[in-house]
């Protein structure tokens, strides 16, 4: 059987295991038994009393993060002058198309998601290699 260290020893003595916490005091006794130098992860477990195999039962949803991920997603809109100003006002980074496609094919990629209006597809065709899936 493996040794328990003095660390684990003295976290292990700050919680009641026949105690049930509320979440804001588990959290607490989470960031006062922690003895690393960086920002370590919680993994949480609930027990929600469901059968994921049946269907009426399914749990699905996201959580949004109260600091997000911190990253900002870049995005060029490649679309017909008629419609740069509508683009602009949703949000896109960067916004043309002949200029745009001359860039990329320059080898300009610093953009994160492309949007293309569907009458624009055939211009957009001739960047598509370059488009294509990237390594990260």
């Amino acid at each position: 059987m493996a040794k328990v260290g003095k660390k684990r020893k003295a976290a292990d003595a700050l919680v009641d295991r026949n105690n049930l916490y509320s979440l804001g005091d588990a959290m607490a006794k989470v960031k006062e038994a922690n003895t690393t130098k960086f920002d370590a992860s919680v993994d949480i477990h609930i027990r929600m009393g469901i059968d994921p195999r049946k269907a009426d039962q399914a749990l699905r949803g996201t959580v949004s993060l109260p600091h997000g991920t911190g990253k900002t997603k870049r995005v060029l809109v490649l679309c017909t002058p008629d419609k740069e100003d509508e683009a602009r006002e949703a949000g896109a980074d960067f916004v043309g198309l002949d200029e745009m496609v001359a860039k990329i094919q320059d080898g300009w990629t610093d953009f994160d998601v492309v949007v293309a209006t569907p009458n624009v597809m055939a211009t957009v065709g001739k960047i598509g290699r370059i488009l294509g899936p990237r390594e990260a």
